[in-house]
């Protein structure tokens, strides 16, 4: 049975298949998928603010990252 997506949702039909192979995973590859995401989440993050910011140097990309890595770390207080 399909389930519909959210208003403004694209359609995800292999997300189940996906799901079910998450659950495959023994503990530690869940572990290390979770790190292999966290490093392409970052890695993704990082090529967006060098897009952003083009004039910017390494240095200054740098403390761009981390301030905007701490916004999102510190949203709770």
């Amino acid at each position: 049975m399909a389930v519909k997506p959210a208003p403004g949702l694209k359609p995800r039909p292999n997300h189940q298949i996906y799901l079910q192979a998450l659950r495959r995973l023994t503990p530690e590859q869940r572990l290390l998928k979770a790190f292999e995401l966290t490093d392409l989440s970052r890695a993704l993050f990082r090529e967006g603010l060098r897009r952003r910011f083009r004039e910017a140097s390494d240095a200054e990309l740098e403390r761009i990252y981390l301030e905007r890595l701490d916004k999102c770390h510190n949203r709770r207080s």
